[in-house]
Formats: structure tokens, sequence, C-alpha cells
């Protein structure tokens, strides 16, 4: 078998065994594909007919000038079994016209013509036995390349032969990566290229090797038809978005707009979303046939040019997840764009409208020259700190912001109001409530005469000192400030200021190896250089088991509400990838909760976090740590009890939390 032949060039990674070139610069996929495929409207049911439809829809509906281009016939297109010569054939009944005379037609409307087949011995299940390539990888690049096929869509089904070859199995004896890899050869010998679409559903963490033998490959399972699977999906997308570039893309799964399952500010959600992750855009409706017509709503979501211009952008980086409120519901991505632009949206969950605010520095980000609000159809400018938009239920804001500065500089150009001798900065962010927040003071010219400079915020006041017989262009000093976006800074100086910057106080870690635990919670050690920072990790968190610790923190009266609120990031686990689940309650998430002083818990559900295979990695993937942010209220001067715990709430499903590996609070 070929699949023998080739297992020598594919060992583990950090061997020096030869490995296939990753096919950057192939000149295929130079962008995230996009096109239409069948199977989401008519699963394993095509007809040449449906077909022909379609692919004139996209010209006809002038999607093919935005760049659809690919016309898909999934799954159901061919027979149980191959000709006398071994080759594959086509369904005489479905496609009378033959699979040649197809992509003639696609071809002749400008388009691309792509196929679908399976890396095991049959199709998964339609109901019709069909004929998988395994053992026929040369021979069916060979048959591809005769119909002038454009891409190849290559599926996991009826291929661990170990295991009786069922239709699916999600742990499976070998990676798949040995199949994927034959039918990467048997196209590369072939006259022409072909974009490669890897399906294994995420399994064996495909973007660890997929970049090296296909254009795209599946992150997960299928999307289905509900509108949890845009939650599952995307927290599955988050330890992969690193991955992404120039000829390699994660597919997120075809697109359910125009399917008539979202709400329309539920469609926006799930196009901006894949559009910035970097999937490939593949349309999963039916856009015409003798039936169904798409909807102008869901066609204007699919026509949006900047969202569009987002995925297709010449940088190639995906966005990525910053901040998620899970009590709140609502979370933030963003990432670069090519001409010094971010895209942001912000998420949200709930089942209800509301007014939502996006504060720039938790995309790293201070000011915006301006702000488009896609979805709004609206641009602001000069942006400061925060931007607030009303946001339908399960809507997104998704903004494209130009001319930024980065966090924590405050020109006074733009955020000082002056008054004499007097300047007050306003909209000045703190992550956190802590006194020991660092404000400098940039003077617009050296300040060459001694004194002191009064500054005031709203809940402390300093006296500065310029230093003697110095020529000072900058003075610094700590001041109280409350966590969010609404503080204020007043400085009487008769040197004139060119800007402010402010520095959030140093931090403190509290590793797992220092809580105290109970019931089922279990302390382990990880392999070299995982779990990070500590080494370590506690795991087993259930309903009933928890990891406790002291910590110290100083907190000053500043009469304020917020006066207690301080800022943690927490570093954890959790590889608990929902395959088996993904139809059902599946979410790709494990529940956390921080409980202090013995307040109410505090949730965050936290994504993936395996960047290894759950089936032959390092720590099956249990050994990769991240690290999320939150907001904690309720602390006390001194010492506080803090709780990490599994504390069920909503839709949790799972027995175990997250594993804890540590947390660092700034104070």
């Amino acid at each position: 078998m070929l699949l023998n032949k080739l297992s020598l060039a594919l060992l583990p990674f950090g061997t020096n065994a030869a490995i296939l070139k990753p096919r950057l610069d192939d000149g295929v996929a130079g962008t995230p594909p996009m096109g239409w495929n069948t199977y989401n409207h008519y699963s394993c049911s095509p007809n040449e007919k449906i077909v022909r439809s379609n692919a004139k829809a996209l010209v006809d509906l002038g999607l093919k000038k935005l760049g659809y281009r690919y016309v898909t016939t999934d799954c159901g297109w061919t027979v149980a079994n191959r000709l006398a010569n071994g080759s594959l054939t086509w369904n005489e009944t479905l496609f009378p016209s033959g699979f040649p005379a197809l992509g003639e037609y696609i071809h002749g409307l400008g388009l691309l013509f792509g196929v679908y087949e399976d890396a095991g011995i049959k199709t998964c299940t339609t109901g019709i036995e069909q004929a998988g390539s395994l053992d026929h990888e040369e021979q069916d690049a060979a048959t591809f390349m005769s119909w002038n096929v454009d891409s190849l869509k290559y599926d996991n089904c009826y291929s661990d032969e170990t295991t009786g070859y069922p239709n699916t199995n999600y742990a499976p004896s070998i990676s798949p990566r040995l199949r994927y890899a034959n039918m990467t050869k048997a196209l590369a010998a072939q006259s022409r290229k072909v974009l490669f679409q890897i399906c294994e559903w995420g399994l064996d963490f495909p973007a660890l090797w997929a970049p090296s033998l296909g254009h795209t490959w599946r992150i997960g399972n299928d999307i289905i038809p509900a509108w949890r699977s845009i939650f599952r999906t995307l927290n599955q997308a988050v330890p992969q978005t690193s991955f992404a570039g120039r000829g390699q893309w994660p597919d997120l799964d075809m697109l359910e707009v125009g399917n008539n399952v979202f709400t329309t500010p539920e469609e926006q959600t799930h196009f901006s979303m894949w559009a910035i992750l970097k999937s490939p855009l593949v349309i999963g409706a039916a856009l015409k046939d003798d039936l169904t017509q798409i909807s102008g709503a869901s066609l204007s979501v699919l026509s949006n040019k900047d969202v569009i211009a987002f995925n297709q952008d010449s940088l190639g980086q995906s966005a990525s997840l910053r901040r998620r409120w899970t009590e709140q519901a609502y979370e933030v991505w963003s990432g670069p764009l090519s001409g010094g632009r971010t895209v942001v949206a912000l998420i949200n969950w709930a089942n209800e409208a509301r007014d939502l605010t996006l504060n720039l520095p938790d995309v790293g980000l201070q000011t915006a020259g301006t702000a488009k609000d896609i979805w709004k159809g609206k641009t602001v400018s000069n942006v400061k700190t925060s931007y607030s938009s009303s946001v339908e239920a399960h809507g997104v804001m998704l903004l494209e912001l130009r001319d930024t500065t980065p966090a924590g500089v405050y020109p006074s150009s733009k955020f000082g109001i002056r008054n004499g001798n007097t300047i007050t900065f306003n909209s000045i962010y703190a992550n956190t409530t802590s006194t020991n927040h660092t404000v400098s003071i940039v003077f617009s010219s050296a300040a060459t005469t001694t004194g002191s400079l009064q500054l005031q915020s709203s809940s402390d006041t300093k006296s500065i000192s310029i230093p003697v017989g110095k020529s000072a262009k900058s003075v610094s000093s700590p001041l109280s400030l409350v966590a969010g976006s609404l503080n204020e800074i007043t400085i009487q100086s008769t040197t004139s200021i060119d800007s402010i910057r402010i520095e959030s106080p140093s931090s403190t870690y509290y590793p797992c190896t220092s809580f105290t635990l109970s019931g089922s919670a279990a302390l382990a050690k990880c392999g070299t250089g995982f779990c990070l920072p500590v080494g370590s990790k506690i795991g087993y968190i259930d309903g009933k088991s928890t990891a406790r610790a002291s910590v110290h923190a100083t907190v000053s009266t500043l009469g304020t509400t917020n006066a207690t609120s301080k800022y943690l990031e927490v570093d954890f686990i959790n590889n608990d990838i929902a395959l088996a689940t993904s139809w059902g309650f599946g979410s790709n998430t494990r529940n956390m909760t921080i409980t202090l002083n013995g307040g109410d818990p505090v949730r965050l559900e936290v994504p993936l976090t395996g960047r290894h295979s759950e089936l032959f990695g390092p720590g099956l993937g249990w050994w990769d740590s991240s690290t999320m942010g939150i907001v904690v209220d309720g602390w006390k001067n001194g010492d506080n009890e803090v709780i990490i715990g599994n504390v069920a709430a909503g839709n949790v499903f799972q027995s175990y939390g997250a594993d804890f590996v540590g947390l660092r609070l700034y104070n």
C-alpha cells in the first residue's frame, strides 16, 4: 500500500526526517478560497440540475464578481463500484451528462470545478454506498485531472482498518495524516495544481501538519443548522488562529447563511467571524433551484464587500479572541489588516438586543482616527478609548479601525482640555482598581525650571517634583485609578504637556502549586516545557472539588463603587473537544469559577487551549495552557480567600472544570 511507503517520511515533529514542504507559494489559495458547495442544503443528494442552477446563480447574483468561484459537488455524486479499469465514475441517474460535462459547464461560466472524495474505503454514509479513494489515490488523482477538476474536498470516513472501518472514528488507531499525505503526493504528480481541502474533522490537531499537505484544513466537526454550533466552532478555533497564512487556511466549515435557520443578525455574526478568522467562505445555501431562491437579506450578508475584503486581506492574519465576559454574554475578537488597520468583532451572545461598549485597550489600542461600523453602515471619527453601539440579539459589532494609536498613550491634542495652566485628560482607561498605576507626563519641550506639578485623578491627588538642575522631558508618579474607562486626570503645570502615559501596576503570580486542594482535585506535573508557566496543573475539579489560596491585595478607600474591582489573568487548560457531542450540547468549552471571600462565583466558559493532538500529542493536548483576563469584585485590604472551582450555571454539561495552572493579580 502507498500508505506504508510514505510512513517513514512523516515521523513525529522534532525529528530529522524529511517532510513534505509547506505549500505556501504554489500559487493556490493565496487568500482563503470562496465558493459554493451542495452539502449544507442538499446533503448527499445532489444532481446535475441543482449544481448547474446554483453555479449559474453565482454569476447572475453577482457573487462570482465578489470572489465566489469554486463550485463543489459534495457527497452523493459517485457509486459503489468502480469501472472495469478501476476508475471512479459518476451516478448516471443523477448526472446524466457526466462529470466532465459538468466541469465544462462550470468552467464556461468562468468558475472553478470542485469535487468531493474520501480518504477511506467508502465515502461518509449517504444511504447509498459509494467508493472511497483509499489505495486508489494515484488513479483517482489522475481521473480528477482528466476531468479538469480545480479542487478536491477530502473526507475521513471508513478509514481505520484496525477498528473495522467504521463510518466515523473519533479515536483512530493511527493519525489520519498518512492517508492525506498519500493524496497530496498523488495530486502533486499531476500536470496542474489543485486546491486540496483536508477534512479530517480536527482529530489529530491538523494545524500542525495539514499546511504541509493541503491548502485548507477543517478545524472541527461539521457545522449544524443550529445557532449553538457557532459558539462551538469558535471555541475550537481559538488555539488555531495563529496558523492561518498564505496558502494555509483553517476551515470552520461551510456557511449556513441563506438556509433559513438563523436570523439576519445571527447570519451577520456567522459570516463576520468566518471572514475575520480567515476561513474559506463557502456558501452552503440554495442560491436558486426549482423550489428555492436565496432571500435578499441573506444575499446582502454574503455580498458585503467590507467583510469579504477582511477575509481576502493581503496580510492574511487571523483575528484572535481577546476578552470574554461569560456572565455578561459577550466577547471581543480582533486582528490586524493590511495598511495598519485593525478589525474588531464584539459578539452579543445574549438573547436580547442591548447597548454594548468596546474598550479599545482590550484590543491593544487607545484611539482610532475612524471606526467603520460595518453592519450599521456608518463611520465615526476620532474615537477615544471606547466605542458604544446597540447590538442585536446574537448579533455582532464589526468595526474597521484606521489611524490607530497603541494603548496607554494619551496625547493632549486628543484627550486634553486646557484652562489656563490646568489641563484635564478624560476617557482614561485602567484595567484594574489600584493605587499603583504609573502616570508619566511627557512635556512638549524639556522643563528647565524647578518646581512641582499637581496631579489629580478622580480618587487621588499627587504633587510631583520636577528634578532640580535637570532638563526634564518627563516625570512619573504612581496614581490611583479605578477599573474602566471613566477616569479623569487633571494636571496643573506651567510647562506645556504633550501627552500622558499610563502603565498598569505590576502583577504577582500565584501558581497552582501554592493552592490547597479538596475533593477530587489533583495536582499533576506536566512534561518539560508544558503547563506554562508553572510546569504543573490542577485537574479533576468537579462541582464539589476546589483549589484555594490566600491572595494579598492592597485596597484603598477610593470613594467609588469600583473600588474593589481588580483584574486577574488565569492560566488554564482545556482540550475537551466536542466530537461525539458536537451534534447536541457540545461546545468545546469547560467551566471555571472564581469565588472571592465567600462572595458569588464569577464564571468563565473557557475555550480549547490544546495545540497538540488529543490522540497522539504530548499530554494528549492537555498540557497546553492559555490565559484569559477577568475583573473580579470584592477585594479587601490584606489577605483574600480565592477559590478556583466549577460552580455550574446555565448550559454547563461538563462534570469537570478546566484544569488550573495559576493566576496573576494586578494589584
